[in-house]
């Protein structure tokens, strides 16, 4: 990227003025590299989670244990994201808690690339932690460096920094991806960790272009609060080493005793932080009236993410033993299918960019609440379109690997229609005294949705059969079509929000 800075003729006083990154301040490129690697790391293990837990030379688990763990895990991923914001405001600042969350990460990663079952739960859960101290504060440095909401490169540098995570997702399945299945999984997981390295190196190398708000923390612990805090984390940790002690030592133990409790957690934690907002007598009737309007988006958004997710997972599973995974005669890793999506992304995004700006000029762009609903029709529409190639296999043959592509293509084009408007709607909808939360509200979204997959994949439920497939098409359908109906009582409901 270093043929891409050029001398700068931005304004004095802008981080990084001698040079710029496209035009915007220098240490976007510092950001744009740090994401990039990690959602390398990230995006790449992701693609090998579900494929290495089914696999004999793997952990050889059932599809629905697999399911279970793979969505937990994600889950969790979104679920840390809140505390990691807070841990930022609170103790760090976003920028030392962003390398401390890439070294968390990288070891996580390592930990995955040792070969035995015990530690790889461990690595896990590292990369979980890391992922929510990173997601939640890394963005927040991106707005640091421009000059409040106001500035007009603003929008364009969120854009470069989002093109920054799609190239390291398209890269990271056919790299590690490959590596993993055709060589050795654990050298996939350890690429991981290498790409996440790299990231973490050149964010201290070129951290010195960001912003000086970023090492700030806004609102510091008093003396009080961390001797409080410490003693009620010790205190949980104590009562979390004393259960699972009993309960090991019992000979009781099995991986349920740790995935329930995550996935309830994640049902609930949600529905608790959206009811403690809305219980606020601190917000005044407008804002009351917005949260309400909210609720709906945000239920819809869990209901997509549900369905979204899978395709990491149920459509991974499904095509590692029933899809003809090949390209005019050539075979192709499982774990390609993952890059299908950022790569239609990057495609699209200027696309639908010009679109909406088209339609806009002319006053015919449809309301948030339209693209809303379409999004959630898609999705649905993916896996009433995953019903033929399960015929196909339930038939005793191999469904053709543009069956899923065309599933994936689906559900790119309902991401964005619906990902970037429910992250605009937030930020709008947000009550002053939450603003700089309701970030972290949008992310229990895709907690909530994940968590639900989770918990039907450890009651048992096979999510790769045809009849709760069609019963997962059919409730976004639903939900789809009930937010479009009600569309006016929404709108009303959002006041001056469009």
């Amino acid at each position: 990227m270093a043929s891409s800075l050029t001398k700068d003729s931005a304004r004095p006083g802008t981080p990084g003025s001698e040079k710029t990154f496209f035009g915007h301040p220098r240490g976007l490129a510092t950001l744009f590299m740090t994401e990039m690697w990690e959602r390398f790391s990230y995006y790449g293990m992701r693609a090998l989670l579900p494929l290495y837990l089914v696999a004999p030379g793997g952990l050889h688990l059932s599809a629905t244990t697999a399911t279970a763990i793979y969505s937990v895990y994600l889950s969790l991923v979104y679920l840390l994201a809140l505390p990691g914001g807070w841990f930022a405001d609170r103790v760090l600042g976003p920028r030392k808690t962003v390398a401390v969350a890439g070294g968390v990460i990288m070891l996580g990663h390592l930990t995955l690339a040792l070969p035995s079952a015990g530690t790889f739960y461990a690595g896990l859960g590292l990369v979980a932690i890391g992922s929510g101290l990173l997601k939640a504060n890394i963005s927040t440095m991106v707005g640091h460096l421009y000059d409040g909401p106001d500035d007009p490169r603003r929008d364009g540098g969120f854009t470069l920094f989002y093109v920054g995570i799609n190239v390291g997702a398209f890269a990271a399945p056919l790299i590690i991806g490959t590596i993993g299945e055709n060589v050795n999984w654990h050298l996939g997981f350890a690429l991981a960790a290498l790409g996440m390295g790299l990231g973490l190196a050149q964010f201290l190398l070129g951290s010195r272009h960001l912003s000086g708000r970023s090492s700030v923390v806004p609102t510091p612990l008093s003396d009080a609060e961390k001797s409080s805090t410490l003693r009620k984390g010790l205190l949980w940790l104590a009562v979390a080493v004393v259960f699972y002690g009993i309960v090991g030592f019992s000979g009781v133990y099995t991986l349920n005793w740790l995935l329930v409790p995550i996935t309830v957690a994640g049902l609930l934690i949600p529905v608790w932080v959206i009811a403690r907002i809305k219980r606020d007598k601190d917000l005044d009737g407008v804002e009351q009236s917005k949260m309400t309007a909210y609720i709906w988006f945000f239920v819809a958004a869990a209901v997509f993410w549900m369905i979204y997710d899978q395709g990491g997972s149920t459509l991974s599973i499904f095509a590692d033993g029933s899809a003809e995974n090949t390209v005019f005669g050539w075979e192709f890793p499982v774990s390609w299918y993952q890059s299908v999506n950022p790569v239609m992304i990057m495609a699209l995004a200027p696309v639908f960019a010009w679109v909406w700006l088209a339609l806009n000029r002319r006053g015919k762009e449809p309301s948030t609440i339209v693209k809303f609903a379409s999004g959630l029709m898609l999705v649905g529409a993916s896996f009433f379109l995953f019903l033929a190639p399960l015929s196909i296999a339930d038939g005793g043959h191999k469904a053709a690997a543009m069956w899923l592509v065309a599933i994936y293509f689906l559900q790119t084009v309902g991401e964005l229609l619906l990902s970037p408007v429910g992250l605009s709607v937030t930020t709008k909808m947000a009550p002053a005294k939450y603003a700089s939360q309701m970030m972290g509200v949008w992310f229990l979204a895709v907690t909530a949705g994940d968590a639900t997959t989770g918990l039907l994949s450890i009651a048992g439920v096979d999510l790769n059969k045809m009849g709760i497939v069609a019963l997962e098409a059919g409730l976004a359908a639903v939900a789809g079509v009930a937010v479009f109906m009600y569309r006016s009582k929404v709108k009303e409901l959002m006041g001056s929000v469009r």
